[in-house]
């Protein structure tokens, strides 16, 4: 078994941030080529969106138990073979032109960032404790962020250049980049392996999932990053379709969506101190006012424009309250971190997946005002959500009060 050595704990700490967006990178970086894959393979516009969604539910579903093997087995390893298996299938995709085989490499895709991605997270919880713990998993969403700003942003010129399969190409180089570095510098980080025992492990599950301010925790991440998700799946044919711009011009509007949301996580890390309760319902009445002016808006002054002013307010306070609630659930379970890493972000994918799917599919969004309705329709479900997550954390607190008396 290699561990990781005294000296490497810097670079192996910048190999984890970034890897940490390559869930986000796997779904953003072909964005702007949606209508263009659409049109190339011949298939609808809702066949290519599929292929979003096959994606989040299989590294989603796959992170539910991907976590008690990551404690179990080791992150090392497993992370390895994950990222040349991730390899692998980008290049498939890349060269490939028949659709069901763009959604089995999907699938394949998503268990393999499930293994990435959580052992990643994981990883700083084997690593460091106290207040750099804090510091560092306040900054995960921050990171993250990257991917929707600068994936789309470099897809839109790769879209441009090349076509769609050099985004797959792409992710491919890049993972096989990392996968080397890994080799060199990475080493195992999990210091206690808990035995594999399906009775034990499910007891844990079953208790975490249980617990009720993690479990609306969750609802409420989905719902924060379903508003992303419903905007990246529909904005390509609003601006290409509706407004007539350009793959490129895509491009920019998905790294102001991106900007927006590491902008709310930031100001979230600079307010980490302030009270929890109120610095969210601002943020919430904030977002339910941008998208009150979208609807408004849109009868009378749709366009690129207006859509993206709202829409970066919107997402501004999706990354802000996004970023309270990740570090919120990681830190509720601090000695089962693979289980818990992996239920939050399993959970968090597979959520999103229903809410957004079941939210385009309701509403058919081909225009600004029905993005604003699906907008409206999830800002009103965040808010019971909250209010309902609100009183189990004031709960929690009360138990555990009590139980230091």
């Amino acid at each position: 078994m290699k561990f990781i050595k005294e000296n490497h704990h810097g670079i192996s700490t910048v190999l984890a941030f970034a890897l940490i967006p390559l869930s986000g990178f796997a779904t953003d970086i072909y964005i702007p080529s949606l209508p263009a894959m659409a049109t190339d393979l011949g298939v609808s516009n809702a066949a290519i969106q599929l292929s979003l969604l096959i994606f989040m539910i299989s590294s989603g579903s796959s992170q539910w138990f991907i976590g008690s093997l990551l404690d179990s087995f080791g992150r090392y390893r497993l992370g390895l073979t994950a990222l040349l298996v991730f390899t692998f299938a980008s290049f498939s995709i890349a060269m490939s032109h028949n659709i069901n085989v763009i959604y089995a490499m999907r699938v394949i895709q998503g268990i393999c960032v499930s293994l990435i991605v959580v052992g990643k997270r994981a990883y700083f919880m084997d690593i460091y404790s106290g207040e750099k713990l804090k510091h560092y998993t306040s900054l995960f969403s921050i990171i993250w962020a990257t991917a929707p700003i600068a994936a789309p942003f470099l897809g839109g010129y790769l879209q441009a250049a090349f076509g769609w399969s050099s985004n797959f190409y792409f992710l491919g180089i890049a993972t096989l980049i990392l996968l080397v570095l890994e080799l060199k510098y990475g080493g195992e980080s999990l210091k206690t392996f808990h035995p594999f025992k399906m009775e034990p492990i499910l007891k844990v599950y079953g208790s975490m999932i249980k617990t009720p301010d993690f479990s609306l925790g969750l609802v409420i991440l989905a719902l924060c990053y379903g508003m992303v998700i419903v905007h990246g799946m529909t904005s390509p044919f609003i601006i290409e379709h509706v407004f007539h711009h350009s793959a490129v011009v895509t491009g920019y509007c998905s790294l102001l969506s991106g900007l927006s949301i590491m902008i709310g996580g930031i100001i979230s890390k600079s307010l980490i101190n302030r009270p929890f309760t109120k610095k969210i319902v601002a943020a919430l009445t904030l977002q339910a006012l941008a998208i009150i002016g979208m609807m408004v808006t849109s009868g009378f002054g749709s366009n690129l424009y207006t859509l993206m002013a709202f829409t970066i307010v919107i997402h501004m306070v999706s990354g802000f309250v996004f970023n309270n609630l990740f570090a919120y659930c990681l830190g509720r379970f601090s000695k089962n971190a693979g289980i818990a890493s992996g239920i939050t972000g399993g959970s968090m994918y597979v959520l999103t997946s229903i809410f957004s799917y079941g939210i385009g599919s309701l509403l058919t969004i081909k225009t600004q005002a029905l993005l604003a309705e699906a907008y409206l329709v999830m800002a009103l479900v965040l808010a019971i959500v909250f209010t309902l997550f609100t009183r189990a954390r004031e709960a929690h607190h009360r138990t555990l009060l009590a139980a230091q008396q």
